[in-house]
């Protein structure tokens, strides 16, 4: 903020003038005061005691004094112990309000030609069940860390690797087949995604069974899943797919479009979107590739089964396996064919994987591969590894048909939204057209900002109940804020009342003052968050500002305001703080009513 360069300037030459020391002012940095304390922005003293060679209360007072003399945005100054409370200038803060509200990009940056490309890549579901709530953590993450670098002056390439091919698809193929009696989504009245995921959970009903009758006969677990019936004719149809099998393909293909087409219609409703879609089964061979091709230059080996590992005991590391000895890939394999097919598409400065922390070794592994492969961004990629989410009733499992389903989650918030909305009458005197499209705004604004205002690195509990509530660190409170901030402009602009006439002359109270500095620091908070890739930054700065201006709603009358400057001032805070809100909640993918 342009304030705090201000006051850092400021305290160096006080440094220089009184104590003879030459300190960079960069070194010096300003922060808010406490709301305990009276003051703007407070610099520690404490470093600059050496140079002083007098207590911190004395030495506070003398540069106090001398940045008061000689710095006009100074009006006054108080000392806390080490503590120097300066207090701005009222007058200031109406002119930083005018140039936030001039500002159409404030707190954003434009990427130009110059602007590092970054790629990110996130969803990367499995074709053979639908997305679910640790889908929809991963995809509200992705498409929020792209917004928000993007924000920052990056292009981005949104990306989603879809693994379509292995020994899962093919459970949910042979189910398919064995129970499935030519049934279509068309003629089970069911979306394609949520079809084949019946049939992967029917295929480990079946499987299950099966074990526990050799269990039965005297086999061990593990013996009796190797010799299941079931497990070795999805083997085998893995097998006859790997050899490019005319039917088990037709199969294939046309049981994955059926599941494309329900995700297509998930990522629409969730508000996410890609830039470009690889799938394994077009990767996974150039990963083949690229390893012999490693494996000739020295940087894999062979065993004697021939399998080919690489050796990564020099990275601290064990042996990692990259091709099996019947020639098949694997995760790894196929990551770097993806790699190599993305560096073809595009000049990657940066590679962001959206991944849950169940997966650090492996990105782990995958950065060395990459960097002894060639890539020049390998070295660097990022792993932002996040935790996993869970209800309040424990984990999720996909084989037992206990996970929450996204389209049902994303039904249950709109559902609820709606109810919520109609008991405190919010919505009435509106249309049904409207009362449905603001419940969709505040059901799946509740459901984003609920799990993205959590710091990502964290495990989380998604409790639907407490993310739809209207009151506290939530979604819907936040929407309800900008809908009354909407309310409030609609209404001076019935009564043709000026918003612009006369602000200029207005000196602000300590509550506009702080709800100003705020919104002053919302371009510093869009860095942090960029600079951390944490969406939860941009979600709680979100929270803070409304809750500042609820209390000053609560405190200052607007419309009812005698002085038509100090109205017109009031007005234009209104239409800032909303224009701030609406623009922090799209970097998480999360609309704002009108009206609410």
């Amino acid at each position: 903020m342009l304030i705090e360069k201000i006051i850092s300037n400021a305290v160096a030459e006080a440094l220089k003038a009184l104590y003879g020391v030459e300190v960079e002012a960069s070194s010096i940095t300003p922060s808010a005061t406490k709301k305990e304390f009276e003051g703007n922005l407070t610099v520690v003293v404490f470093p600059f005691l050496k140079a002083s060679k007098k207590a911190p209360e004395a030495t506070a007072t003398e540069i106090g004094e001398y940045i008061k003399d000689n710095c006009v945005y100074v009006h006054s100054f108080n000392v806390v112990k080490g503590f120097l409370n300066i207090t701005i200038e009222p007058n200031f803060w109406t002119q930083v309000l005018v140039q936030i509200a001039e500002d159409p990009d404030f707190g954003f940056r434009k990427a130009d030609e110059n602007s590092p490309l970054v790629m990110i890549e996130y969803s990367s579901p499995n074709t053979n069940k639908p997305l679910h709530l640790g889908h929809v953590r991963n995809n509200l993450l992705g498409f929020s860390l792209s917004e928000i670098l993007k924000a920052n002056g990056y292009k981005v390439v949104k990306t989603n690797i879809v693994n379509d091919r292995g020994i899962h698809i093919c459970k949910s193929m042979l189910a398919w087949e064995k129970w499935g009696n030519g049934i279509t989504p068309e003629k089970a009245g069911k979306k394609g995604d949520h079809l084949i995921g019946d049939f992967y959970v029917e295929f480990d009903k079946h499987f299950k069974a099966e074990v526990a009758d050799l269990m039965a006969q005297g086999m061990s677990k593990e013996d009796a899943e190797k010799a299941s019936p079931l497990m070795n004719e999805a083997r085998a149809m893995l097998k006859k797919w790997e050899d490019g099998d005319e039917q088990v393909r037709s199969v294939w293909k046309m049981m994955n479009d059926w599941v494309y087409a329900g995700f297509d219609e998930t990522y629409r409703r969730l508000g996410v979107d890609f830039d470009k879609i690889y799938y394994e089964s077009n990767t996974y061979l150039e990963g083949k590739e690229k390893v012999l091709e490693g494996l000739e230059k020295g940087i894999m080996y062979r065993k004697e089964d021939g399998s080919v590992w690489a050796d990564l005991t020099d990275a601290g590391l064990d042996h990692k396996l990259l091709l099996r000895s019947d020639g098949t890939s694997v995760y790894m394999t196929q990551d770097i064919g993806t790699a190599k097919l993305r560096y073809i598409d595009y000049p990657i400065d940066k590679m962001i994987y959206v991944v849950g922390n169940e997966q650090n070794y492996h990105f782990q592994v995958l950065s060395i591969l990459l960097d002894r492969l060639g890539f020049k961004w390998g070295k660097d990629l990022v792993h932002f590894s996040y935790g996993m989410v869970e209800l309040p009733e424990g984990k999720m499992k996909s084989r037992e048909g206990t996970v929450v389903d996204a389209d049902d989650l994303m039904d249950t918030m709109i559902a609820d939204a709606r109810d919520v909305a109609e008991e405190k009458a919010r919505l009435a005197g509106c249309e049904n057209d409207e009362i449905d499209n603001v419940a969709r705004i505040i059901g799946l604004g509740a459901l984003k900002y609920f799990i993205l205002k959590v710091d990502p690195r964290k495990n989380m509990t998604f409790n639907p109940k407490e993310s739809i509530d209207f009151n506290g660190n939530t979604g819907p409170f936040i929407q309800y804020t900008y809908a009354r901030i909407r309310s409030v402009l609609r209404k001076a602009a019935e009564a043709g009342i000026n918003s612009c006439a006369g602000i200029s002359s207005v000196s602000p109270n300590e509550k506009e003052i702080s709800l100003i500095q705020l919104l002053a620091d919302f371009p510093a908070v869009v860095a942090q968050a960029g600079k951390d890739y944490s969406p939860a930054q941009i979600a709680n700065y979100a929270y803070n500002l409304v809750k500042e201006y609820n209390q000053f709603y609560h405190d200052y009358s607007i419309l009812r305001e005698e002085d038509a400057n100090v109205k017109g001032f009031r007005l234009i805070l209104s239409q800032t703080v909303g224009d701030v809100v609406r623009r922090a909640m799209a970097l998480l993918g999360i609309e704002v009513p009108e009206r609410m």
